[in-house]
């Protein structure tokens, strides 16, 4: 498991995902990873930091946003 800083781009209330960019990989972004149900949905603002949590590094597909903060 591998715990590492982004910043959110974009949330999907309906689905509950975020496209993310994640600390270090400057042009990538990650689409779809699923946000916790603990975040609401109103503190998922674009350009806000984000811990996220992958439980399989080599698959982007099994993350996680487990916080945001300003």
């Amino acid at each position: 498991m591998d715990l590492l800083r982004g910043t959110v781009k974009s949330f999907d209330s309906g689905a509950y995902t975020a496209t993310v960019q994640v600390m270090g990989s400057v042009p990538t972004f990650l689409d779809n990873v699923k946000v916790s149900r603990g975040i609401p949905a109103a503190e998922m603002v674009a350009g806000r930091g984000c811990a996220v949590l992958f439980f399989d590094p080599a698959n982007p597909a099994e993350a996680v946003v487990l916080g945001v903060w300003t």
